[in-house]
């Protein structure tokens, strides 16, 4: 009969490992604790090197490794380090899927929604970047189709183009928002209308007219909309005589609102501040309603 001293059986080996029998047994019949020996009735019987295999296995299996990979390690046909960096890479991309349906989630609580508006941002928020960059280079393409690329102000379809090179790893709340309503502002048809008249105007290369000088805008204008001055009001006529010469021709005025209104949008001024969330640029005050300010006055002081 054989000799099987400090052999253990499935029981005592669950009991010293804390395992359940069932576990046990399911290791070993799919090959990764396999019994050193059985008894003459069939009975599986390990060593006492078993507990430390176990031990081991469960460590790989609470790392996420799945029995086939565990069984190849133990096995010497992988090393530790070879799975442990391919286990680092599945966890990093599953980790930016928690993130970016984390920051999809907040987004609901903090903005409601329904629930294909959430499967939608959901969609929206899970492209990859090239998938990204294609949907904005679709965008720019269709607006700058037909404008040569030396003209003046073409130079704005490459800095509309700037996205992330690389899918952002744990976006921010912020940057979800961000990169969902960009979606939805280049797919809206009266948006890219409104970008294509401004590209076209750009490419002619008309100079702004003279008469007004920006710093003067931000600073008289800005300060007219914060305190609520109609622009078609006596005070606001006087801080439109501060930003520029009273004595300029009201046809020059006129030429300069028409100007000004052909470039300025608020959505457009959007889409590059919601650029700026996606790149990580600075933020930038906005200009436009300062600028929209100005178009009313000097439209009301022509009249």
């Amino acid at each position: 009969m054989s000799d099987h001293t400090g052999m253990l059986t499935i029981g005592e080996l669950a009991r010293r490992t804390g395992l359940s029998v069932r576990t046990i047994r399911f290791w070993s019949d799919s090959g990764v604790v396999a019994p050193t020996c059985r008894t003459a009735g069939g009975f599986r019987l390990y060593d006492a090197d078993a507990a430390a295999r176990v031990d081991l296995v469960c460590t790989l299996r609470e790392l996420g490794l799945d029995l086939q990979t565990v069984r190849r390690v133990l096995n010497r046909q992988a090393t530790v380090p070879d799975v442990a960096r391919t286990h680092v890479r599945a966890l990093d991309a599953e980790i930016r899927t928690l993130r970016v349906r984390r920051a999809v989630l907040d987004r609901v609580a903090r903005r409601g929604g329904t629930a294909e508006e959430m499967r939608v941002m959901h969609e929206l928020a899970r492209m990859s970047a090239h998938q990204r960059q294609r949907i904005i280079d679709d965008f720019v393409r269709e607006t700058f189709d037909g404008v040569d690329p030396e003209a003046p102000g073409a130079h704005l379809a490459r800095a509309m183009r700037t996205m992330p090179a690389h899918q952002v790893a744990g976006p921010t709340p912020e940057q979800v928002d961000a990169w969902v309503e960009l979606a939805e502002l280049v797919g809206d048809g009266s948006f890219r209308t409104r970008v294509r008249e401004m590209a076209l105007a750009g490419a002619r290369g008309e100079q702004q007219p003279e008469g007004s000088d920006p710093a003067k805008v931000a600073e008289y204008a800005g300060r007219a909309v914060r305190e609520h001055i109609a622009p078609e009001s006596a005070a606001g006529k006087e801080i439109l005589h501060r930003i520029m010469d009273p004595g300029l021709p009201a046809a020059k005025r006129a030429r300069l609102a028409a100007w000004l209104a052909t470039f300025t949008d608020s959505r457009v001024e959007r889409y590059w501040q919601l650029l700026g969330v996606l790149n990580g640029w600075p933020p930038t005050p906005s200009q436009v309603p300062a600028v929209e300010w100005l178009i009313t006055a000097l439209r009301a002081d022509v009249r």
